[in-house]
């Protein structure tokens, strides 16, 4: 018996490495992105150790996976308990500069970190805040970001901004310094407080991300362990039978913005209400050339069409998060064939 089938005796490392090529390429690659360089290498090695896994084994660590993440109650992690182990193990100072580069959003600096957060949170923020603040905020970050939150900001508050930003010289560094204490004391702190995500919205999210007999097999085993858990993580799925609930103006702008080589082979294996949607907002040859498309396929693995399906679901989300689309609320059950 191979190692890797004595499911007890694998590593950390091991089992993390076994999960992220359960997720497949794309979704591995998402994931090493968000990891230290330290942390991908060693999850890496022992990927290329691995060897064969049987499928048991996998089934057997995703629905511990998924257990362990839907149980509520068994572990609370915060940002004050996370500080006060590592003012136990570190320097103070030390300390307090690892939750810095916790809270809030990417960035190596204050500045790098206010041009990943959104205009409008940005906006309602700075609008309580001392024009010449604003002022300062404004002047560090990219300049289509600070065009974005000036237009948010009320008229003639963000015209004394502009009046201040252009009297502006350069900023003294104890000013500025001032002015990230307190960015990263105010707001970043309860920014990163409020945004984090539910244990449920982020298996939601994995279990978008498996081939459908996977997800089929996972959801039953859950619903066997935690009824409820499996309930909400079904309810927060967007899956691409869920497309049905866009409108006739976002399909025809996901249908500009989706990889014209895959929606055939999403299509080949969606029902024909669902296949109908697309068509009726294509223009008659568009539509003809589409039909033509998902003829000439033939046969096609089921895998491939899940991929093509989980590529123009991942768009449409996309496109929902930059606020171009609009998906409805309300979860149809049905499942199509």
């Amino acid at each position: 018996m191979s190692r890797n089938d004595d499911y007890r005796s694998l590593s950390g490392p091991q089992k993390a490495s076994i999960l992220l090529l359960a997720l497949g390429e794309e979704q591995c690659g998402r994931m090493f992105a968000l990891m230290h360089e330290d942390e991908v290498k060693e999850i890496s090695s022992a990927m290329a150790q691995l060897g064969s896994v049987r499928s048991e084994v996998v089934e057997r660590l995703c629905v511990e996976f998924a257990d362990s993440l839907g149980a509520a109650g068994n572990l609370v992690g915060t940002f004050e308990s996370t500080e006060r182990l590592l003012q136990k193990a570190l320097p103070r100072d030390r300390a307090m500069q690892i939750m810095e580069e916790i809270r809030g959003p990417a960035g190596r600096t204050m500045w790098d970190k206010l041009g990943n957060v959104n205009e409008a949170v940005l906006a309602n923020y700075l609008k309580n805040e001392y024009p010449q603040t604003v002022a300062v905020v404004l002047s560090k970050v990219k300049a289509d970001h600070a065009a974005r939150v000036l237009t948010l900001l009320p008229e003639s508050f963000a015209m004394e901004v502009v009046m201040r930003m252009l009297r502006m010289e350069s900023v003294p560094k104890d000013v500025l310094d001032g002015v990230e204490r307190t960015l990263r004391a105010e707001f970043m702190s309860n920014l990163a407080r409020s945004s984090r995500r539910d244990a449920h919205e982020m298996m939601a999210d994995i279990f978008n991300s498996l081939d459908r007999q996977s997800e089929a097999r996972f959801v039953a085993a859950l619903e066997e362990r935690n009824r409820e858990s499996a309930e909400r993580i079904k309810a927060l799925m967007f899956t691409f039978d869920d497309l049905q609930r866009l409108s006739p103006q976002a399909v025809q702008v996901l249908l500009r913005s989706v990889d014209k080589d895959k929606l055939p082979i999403a299509l080949k294996g969606a029902s024909e209400a669902l296949r109908d949607l697309f068509l009726r907002n294509l223009s008659e040859r568009a539509g003809k050339m589409l039909k033509d498309d998902i003829a000439a396929l033939g046969p096609v693995k089921l895998r491939d069409v899940d991929d093509a399906q989980a590529s123009v679901v991942n768009m449409a989300k996309d496109l929902a998060a930059r606020g171009e689309i609009e998906i409805s609320e309300g979860k149809d059950e049905e499942m199509l064939a």
